[in-house]
């Protein structure tokens, strides 16, 4: 796993976008300039949103991620290599859904076409 998977796998969600909002490397990916994704500059994984801290919580104690440093506790931190690329594309997605879903109804509309 790595950037460039991550990039894959977000690139294509409608609405995407990535930027470097701290500068310095991190690679933030956004949906209506929320994010939904996040490799730190010296991080070797992604930081993805949960539906719950409590399903979070049940990850991390799964040892399918790690607590997100610098992140709400809702937000899982995924190491490269940990889960299989279909598991990583799941969180990645389900976390873009999250985000989309808290979206305004007119910015869902003008993001899905």
């Amino acid at each position: 796993m790595s950037r460039d998977l991550v990039d894959t796998i977000c690139a294509p969600l409608p609405g995407a976008e990535c930027s470097d909002p701290w500068g310095g490397g991190h690679d933030a990916w956004k949906v209506g300039g929320k994010m939904f994704a996040c490799i730190g500059a010296a991080q070797a994984g992604v930081s993805v949103k949960t539906e719950s801290i409590e399903q979070a919580q049940f990850l991390i104690e799964m040892g399918r991620g790690e607590k997100a440093p610098y992140f709400h506790r809702s937000w899982l931190f995924i190491p490269w290599g940990l889960v299989p690329e279909d598991e990583l594309r799941d969180r990645i997605e389900t976390s873009y859904r999250i985000i989309f879903s808290g979206l305004t109804r007119k910015a869902q509309r003008e993001i899905a076409g």
